[in-house]
């Protein structure tokens, strides 16, 4: 029991020390700038007196989260140690903030000769931070909390950051790619309706359906052909079976891209490049070579179940279509989301594939042509604007069907 205690002292201890050392790292370099008359840096508070509004949530959660860290140590009591574990969350949200207004407010100073970078953020601002986040751990360690939640959520926060941005610049009203700004200063819903309405120069409507139809056949193709081959190297027994199931995982550590101009010569011998047919024999042939996830779920299927079907007279095609494949729902769906998801997001091969024909574009091609150098001003916000409608359908599905994809990846079927 003493034992415990002087552990929850110490951390409490090196959370003190840790909460003093971040607040005083404000007095570091916290900006990098290059006048004129040579190289000079800024602390925080130089930067506070010519901009105090921008700096001043730092500045707070800097000396609040120092005074309880101070009272907690000297009266080490739950309350206080939630009271202080609550400053430094603050804490690390006010380092957030200030990283993500960091070029806001350093031209609010007029401090910088030069467009502003993100090696211009000297020692003082990561150092804050880094302090937060340590002094957070070793407190949530001393209330015996879980510390695995924070780093999840701060993963999570890491993740979330370029969607929530690019749903805000899918709802701006400023035309243009890059903005000194983080939040837009006026929000529009134009640029959704201006996707399906202005097709003359970019015909999305036509592009969202293309890919709507490749993916709804290349996901059937897919899952026949990897649920047929897996459960063929699982169960059958039978020559030269090891050495395809070798050259399948050899062929598959080389990326597809490799083969996609051997790929286009052989479409176009056969009279099928620059046709949706085309993306659809890509896709379902690279995606067939991803049987390994889905024959060691079949693995996990007892051969009591085959064996007892066979004795009442079923053959191979009945057992595999009327007894594994119900049984098989997670793997299913893993090998169909997967399948479904690749003609959305591949851009090389059908980039290859399609070259000049726009009709036949899909939505990454076609979204790509928005952000040439002659479009991209104009075009960039309604560019968001559809990776927003293109990323909707695949969230919600893949959220409907989490539990199945999950099960499928980790788990298995009947056991025992």
């Amino acid at each position: 029991m003493k034992k415990k205690q002087t552990l929850r002292l110490n951390l409490v201890s090196l959370a003190m020390i840790a909460t003093l050392l971040m607040a005083a790292s404000l007095l570091l370099p916290w900006l990098n700038t290059l006048q004129m008359e040579g190289q000079k840096s800024y602390s925080a508070v130089q930067l506070l007196s010519a901009s105090f509004l921008k700096l001043l949530p730092l500045v707070i959660a800097a000396a609040a989260s120092a005074a309880v860290a101070i009272l907690a140590v000297l009266r080490p009591r739950k309350g206080l140690l939630i009271v202080l574990a609550a400053a430094l969350a603050a804490s690390v949200l006010a380092g957030v903030y200030a990283l993500l207004t960091a070029k806001e407010t350093a031209d609010a100073t007029g401090l910088l000769a030069q467009p502003f970078m993100v090696r211009d953020l000297s020692l003082g601002i990561w150092v804050f931070l880094g302090l937060a986040i340590v002094a957070l751990f070793l407190t949530l360690s001393a209330m015996r909390e879980p510390t695995e939640y924070i780093i999840l959520t701060v993963m999570a926060s890491v993740w979330l950051l370029p969607i929530i941005w690019l749903v805000l610049t899918a709802f701006r009203q400023e035309p243009g790619a890059y903005t000194t700004y983080l939040l837009p200063k006026n929000y529009t819903a134009d640029n959704f309706t201006r996707l399906f309405t202005e097709t003359s120069q970019f015909n999305f409507p036509r592009w969202y359906m293309n890919t709507l139809v490749v993916a709804i056949f290349t996901c059937a193709l897919t899952t026949i052909m990897v649920l047929m081959i897996s459960y063929t190297f699982s169960r059958l027994r039978f020559p030269a079976r090891k050495a395809l199931m070798n050259i399948g995982l050899i062929l598959g550590m080389f990326p597809g891209f490799m083969s996609m101009i051997a790929v286009y010569h052989i479409l176009k011998a056969i009279g099928l490049a620059k046709s949706l047919i085309s993306l659809v024999l890509v896709y379902s042939g690279g995606g067939a070579m991803g049987y390994f996830v889905a024959k060691g779920f079949f693995d996990t299927i007892p051969r009591s179940l085959d064996e007892a079907a066979t004795i009442d007279g079923a053959s191979r095609n009945t057992v595999f279509w009327k007894i594994i494949l119900p049984s098989s729902q997670p793997i299913i769906v893993y090998t169909a989301i997967t399948a479904f998801i690749a003609p959305w997001v591949d851009f090389i091969f059908v980039s290859v594939i399609m070259k000049d024909d726009y009709q036949n574009y899909t939505v990454a091609l076609g979204l790509y042509r928005m952000l040439e150098r002659e479009h991209i001003y104009e075009y960039f916000t309604r560019f968001c604007a559809g990776a927003v409608l293109v990323a909707i359908p695949i969230t919600l599905l893949f959220i409907k069907i989490q539990k199945f994809y999950v099960e499928g990846v980790t788990g298995g079927a009947v056991k025992g």
